[in-house]
């Protein structure tokens, strides 16, 4: 537990500036902002990472320090020291304003505005503490909470449930692929479902994992992957769904579709692999989203050409049916990451497999007209992690160096649609 303290301008400044020199994760000149035919941006102000937000609230973080505001990122008036600060990984902000954040591999739960806060320990299926793997490099611990989409908590049955998969396996260590969930506000986190050693993504210190190391997982489960793209509910079926990617190595495809419903009563999951399939498919996806019962993706296909790539739209019933499949917009590019809210889809491109710098694909009137805007002021960034709106009509974003690497955090606030006509093109 941890008291909060007070921060000098002199100590803020010089934590500000060494969490921008080691990690990027904090902006130190003029925000960068603009506009497109489709939306507003705006980059982050300086001094802080903002990692997440929820209505008008904002969680950041500097070096040492974690912080909260409750008018959508004008103030902070709630702070605390954390010396692990720089490392944190995830965040969300749930519905009655407690706040979950984690390290690498370590979980956290503020329920009094960052007064105090507390680890969080995981547990198992059976109920045991499920304990991270000792690393073989004490500076890999592994991304065991990292996740792609902002949206990560739904109303189920009347209650807020917290639902999501780790991305991992890229930086920060070995890790073993899990998804998690939370009934209780992120007093109690627990396993939902764990898949099983993937011998390509062992622990053999290395930021990514490899062969010849520690084996992660499961072992009792033959179903593998190295991260999860994305966990979305369904409330129409009350059901969720998971996509894992990535590719497919010798020991059966790592790219799956999963569905598992919860049971309440008993606490228990029921999980069915419904699909899985080769790297250059629709199915390598991620940016599940559901509208009035309808699901909705964004292929990340790559490997071997063709591609099979768009936003994609179809009855969950029909996930199985290619020819029921309606291809709503076709980048021509990768994209693992969307979010559809009020009428506005916006996705984006993944840096290292686009020629454009920081991309992103958005339609404004759901999907009738599209267009691809670049911001090429920021340089080859992937855009992550979407948050829904804030207070202010404002999209939160994650812009990644490269891939996966912290960079900086950018605002999106879409035009009304039908104001201007829409490019096909970027």
């Amino acid at each position: 537990m941890r008291r909060t303290g007070q921060q000098t301008r002199r100590r803020f400044l010089g934590a500000a500036a060494a969490l921008a020199a080691t990690d990027g994760r904090a902006s130190t000149g003029t925000p960068r902002s603009g506009e497109t035919e489709h939306f507003w941006y705006r980059e982050q102000p300086p001094g802080k990472y903002i990692d997440s937000q929820r209505g008008n609230k904002a969680f950041a973080y500097s070096e040492g320090k974690i912080f909260l505001s409750t008018d959508n990122g004008h103030t902070w008036p709630h702070s605390a020291d954390f010396a692990q600060a720089a490392g944190i990984r995830f965040s969300h902000i749930l519905g009655n304003g407690n706040v979950v954040f984690a390290t690498g591999n370590k979980l956290y739960l503020s329920t009094d505005n960052l007064r105090n806060y507390q680890e969080v320990r995981v547990k198992a299926p059976d109920g045991s503490d499920y304990v991270p793997h000792t690393p073989q490099n004490p500076e890999q611990t592994g991304w065991y909470f990292h996740t792609l989409p902002g949206t990560v908590s739904w109303r189920v049955k009347g209650k807020e449930m917290m639902v999501w998969g780790n991305y991992c396996n890229v930086l920060g260590g070995a890790t073993p692929v899990n998804i998690y969930y939370s009934t209780d506000s992120g007093r109690t986190v627990k396993i939902a479902y764990s898949f099983g050693q993937n011998p390509f993504f062992s622990d053999n210190g290395t930021p990514g994992g490899g062969k010849g190391g520690t084996l992660l997982g499961d072992p009792n489960n033959k179903v593998l992957c190295r991260h999860v793209h994305t966990v979305a509910y369904n409330p129409v079926e009350n059901a969720f769904y998971a996509t894992t990617g990535d590719h497919t190595r010798g020991l059966g495809h790592e790219c799956h579709w999963l569905r598992g419903t919860y049971d309440d009563r008993q606490d228990r999951w029921d999980w069915k692999v419904p699909v899985s399939d080769v790297s250059n498919s629709r199915y390598k996806c991620g940016g599940l989203n559901f509208v009035k019962g309808t699901l909705y993706w964004v292929s990340d296909s790559n490997g071997p050409k063709p591609h099979d790539r768009g936003v994609f739209r179809c009855d969950p019933k029909d996930l199985l049916s290619l020819d029921k499949h309606t291809n709503l917009y076709n980048p021509e590019v990768e994209s693992a990451c969307m979010i559809i809210q009020d009428k506005t889809i916006l996705a984006a491109h993944c840096a290292p497999a686009t020629p454009l710098n920081t991309g992103f694909i958005v339609s404004t009137d759901m999907g009738k007209t599209w267009a691809q805007e670049d911001l090429k002021e920021f340089g080859k960034r992937s855009p992550v992690r979407f948050h829904e709106k804030n207070g202010e009509g404002w999209f939160r974003v994650d812009l990644r160096s490269g891939w996966i690497q912290h960079a900086e955090v950018l605002f999106i606030k879409p035009k009304p649609a039908g104001k201007k006509r829409s490019r096909t093109t970027g």
